[in-house]
């Protein structure tokens, strides 16, 4: 019988191993591919997504501002602000892919036929040409700002619990809107004024600061309210009101007294107005929208009214909400890496931009 010579078993498993580590010692000393440079039209990245010039420009004639007559410094600070949103807005799509929410095109129909109800066919089509835009561009800036609120209802609004604590605590500290003497209109408002404030008074910082960019700032809001958008979001992302503001607008009960001493326009649009009535005032250059939450009848209430104590629960949610909302959307930013290519840009030329386009990666301003 032959037999096989056999070779040591070290020297057999030696060459295989030395290949091994050498495998990983290259593995080990090579770096990631990098990533590819944004396109030449993107204005800004959110973890590689772009969000392209084209995007934003629709955005801005979604919301009418596009037709404003804005100087060339004035229409990029606004510019800025719709990039801004779209930022926020493309963060919370992400997350709605994550949780795999979703707009049926049942809803989404609804809340488009809802948005142009009152626009007849003819008037609407001549807006879209106007405006540069197709019925798709304003059904998908629609379904987009769906998405986003239904993330936010789902994470950060039907997670607030009002304690009936917390509803005893605020009617005591409230009980003169309790027990009323007279009539009063419950009230929210966004504010939109002529001139810059000295800080920050709302969520995003959007501050108009001339006579044209208030005005389109008010037409904007007024448009963004007829597609569907919640009237406590904008008034805590736009209004320049430092005090309603950080309340969504929330103006609590104004008693017929106080009202009386409005300015007239304002005056009436609310005394002439149903609950639910949304209607845009301008006094002295000052753009008010103001929302007529409910007519209150003179009279003394408790929270063992069932009334009472939904209005009451209703306050402390939206105020809870703003804030958690905040907090959630700097959260979610926190965890992603954003590039606002528009805004190096700008600082980059000091400002000065022949046109609204970025520079190809790599280019001298």
């Amino acid at each position: 019988m032959v037999r096989m010579k056999t070779s040591a078993p070290g020297r057999q498993i030696a060459p295989f191993l030395m290949l091994v580590l050498a495998g990983l010692a290259a593995a080990c000393q090579s770096t990631p591919p990098a990533a590819p440079p944004p396109s030449a039209d993107a204005w800004a990245t959110v973890d590689g997504r772009e969000i392209k010039k084209d995007d934003v420009e629709k955005a801005w004639r979604r919301s009418d501002q596009g037709n404003a007559t804005l100087s060339d410094d004035e229409a990029i600070v606004a510019k800025l602000s719709v990039l801004n949103d779209l930022i926020v807005q493309d963060i919370l799509m992400a997350k709605a892919r994550e949780l795999k929410v979703e707009i049926p095109d049942t809803e989404l129909d609804t809340a488009y036929a809802e948005a142009r109800k009152n626009i007849p066919e003819e008037q609407f089509q001549q807006e879209l040409t106007r405006r540069n835009l197709t019925a798709a561009d304003m059904r998908d800036g629609l379904r987009r700002e769906m998405l986003a609120q239904k993330v936010i209802e789902r994470e950060v609004t039907s997670k607030i619990n009002i304690t009936d604590q917390d509803i005893t605590d605020f009617y005591k500290a409230n009980i003169g809107q309790f027990n009323r003497t007279e009539d009063s209109y419950r009230l929210a408002q966004i504010v939109v004024t002529p001139q810059r404030e000295s800080q920050q008074v709302n969520r995003s910082g959007n501050d108009a600061g001339t006579p044209q960019e208030a005005a389109a700032k008010a037409q904007a809001m007024m448009e963004r309210l007829k597609q569907g958008a919640q009237f406590s979001e904008l008034a805590a992302d736009f209004s320049e009101d430092p005090q309603s503001a950080q309340r969504g607008g929330d103006l609590g009960l104004v008693p017929v007294s106080a009202l009386q001493k409005a300015p007239p326009p304002l005056r009436d649009a609310v005394l002439k107005a149903n609950p639910g009535t949304v209607t845009a005032v301008t006094v002295n250059g000052v753009h008010t929208i103001v929302l007529l939450v409910a007519k209150e009848p003179a009279g003394n209430r408790d929270p063992g009214m069932p009334e009472v104590r939904e209005g009451i629960t209703n306050t402390l949610k939206n105020r809870k909400g703003q804030v958690l909302q905040a907090a959630y959307i700097s959260s979610l930013r926190n965890n992603v890496v954003v590039v606002n290519l528009l805004a190096q840009r700008l600082l980059e030329s000091q400002g000065r931009l022949p046109t609204l386009a970025p520079a190809a990666p790599g280019a001298k301003p």
